[in-house]
C-alpha cells in the first residue's frame, strides 16, 4: 500500500525520486515496473503498480466498446498510460508530455493513496487541500456519510 506525503525536487530532464518507502511496496508486489497516466479529474499523474493496472486494463477492456463514456474514457486515461521503470539511482523519468499535462516543474509531491499514488506538482497540491468553510462543512458531511464515521 501506498501511504504518506514526500515532497521531491525534478530534475531538468524530467527525473524524480521515487519514496523509498514506495519502491518497497513495488518490489513486494513482485514486479518493479509501474505505470504512470494523467488522473482524469485532477491536475496530477496516477502510478498503478503493474499488476494492479493488468488487472484495471482486464476490467476496462470487458467494459461496452461502443459506450460513448467508455471509449472517452479509455482515450483518456489508457492511452495515456507510460509504462515506467525506476533507474539505478530509484529516479523515474516522467516523460515531457506528461509533465507539461499536469504542470510538473520543480517541486513535487508524492501522495500515496492505498492502492495507487499520485504525483502533483506542490502548488497544486496545496490548492487542491484548500477549501472555505461552506466546502469544509459539505466535505465533513459527505465523508461521514460515506464512512461512516
Amino acid at each position: 500500500m501506498f501511504r504518506g506525503q514526500f515532497v521531491h525536487t525534478i530534475d531538468a530532464k524530467g527525473r524524480v525520486s521515487l519514496p523509498s518507502r514506495y519502491r518497497d511496496t513495488l518490489v513486494a508486489d513482485g514486479d518493479s515496473r509501474f505505470i504512470l497516466t494523467p488522473a482524469l479529474f485532477e491536475p496530477c499523474l496516477h502510478l498503478h503498480p503493474m499488476r494492479a493496472w493488468s488487472e484495471l486494463e482486464t476490467k476496462i477492456s470487458e467494459l461496452p466498446s461502443f459506450d460513448p463514456f467508455i471509449v472517452r474514457f479509455r482515450r483518456l486515461y489508457v492511452s495515456a498510460a507510460i509504462e515506467c521503470e525506476l533507474d539505478k539511482a530509484g529516479r523515474v523519468l516522467v516523460p515531457p508530455a506528461l509533465r507539461e499535462k499536469v504542470a510538473l516543474a520543480r517541486d513535487v509531491l508524492w501522495a500515496g493513496m492505498g492502492r495507487t499514488a499520485e504525483l502533483w506538482a506542490k502548488e497544486r497540491w496545496d490548492d487542491a487541500l484548500s477549501m472555505n468553510a461552506e466546502d469544509e462543512l459539505a466535505f465533513r458531511k459527505a465523508v461521514t456519510e460515506q464512512i461512516r464515521i
